[in-house]
């Protein structure tokens, strides 16, 4: 999985100005990270457990032929998927549910019901996006979503399916876990108290995801 909006708190008794947090801490990690803002916060400030709500993007690049520069940001799915009809199955997890059937057997939430705020899968071009916004997420649950979402673009299971899926509370009832490199946390919202910045301003996905 990747995160182009991902926040991390930490105490400390060091004295730095922001510019002295940022460039220090880009200096001392590995390419792949990087750290785009910092910021003082008071002590109730938690990045996990003061979060309202989560969102996340899964990309599925959808031709015949596969992507040397997306091989690690994207799922490659050769067969034509039907976007129009994964829209409409993943319309049907809107509200607050029990997600047991998109939950990871090792999952260990202590209540499977969360509530998705949002969500859509559209087409541009070679490209599917599934965008989805939560107040919280189970282990594996987007990944889970968009492979039961793949089963019903193939055509091997109809739209309704989806709603049956969820009802059934059973991981095994659903589609396969779509692989982990397709999926980006995008960004993660906050009581406005806290004046966290907003993540999109930092991250700009390219053409297509």
């Amino acid at each position: 999985m990747h995160a182009s909006g991902q926040v991390v708190h930490f105490d400390t008794s060091s004295e730095r100005s922001r510019r002295g947090w940022l460039l220090g801490a880009n200096s001392s990690l590995p390419d792949d990270i990087c750290v785009t803002w910092a910021q003082p916060v008071t002590e109730d400030f938690h990045a996990r457990f003061s979060a309202t709500a989560r969102s996340y993007r899964y990309c599925i690049l959808n031709r015949l032929e596969r992507s040397a520069l997306y091989r690690d940001r994207a799922w490659w799915v050769y067969q034509p998927l039907d976007c129009n009809a994964m829209h409409e199955a993943a319309g049907q997890l809107l509200g607050k549910h029990d997600f047991s059937a998109f939950r990871a057997a090792g999952c260990q939430a202590s209540s499977a019901v969360r509530e998705i705020r949002s969500i859509a899968v559209r087409k541009d071009g070679d490209w599917l996006t599934l965008s989805v916004t939560a107040n919280a997420f189970l282990q594996h649950m987007v990944r889970n979503i968009a492979g039961t979402l793949a089963t019903i673009g193939l055509g091997e299971q109809d739209v309704e399916w989806m709603t049956r899926v969820l009802a059934s509370k059973d991981r095994k009832s659903g589609g396969i876990a779509a692989p982990p490199h397709g999926l980006t946390l995008v960004s993660v919202d906050y009581p406005a108290t806290f004046s966290i910045p907003d993540a999109v301003s930092y991250s700009k996905p390219a053409a297509g995801c």
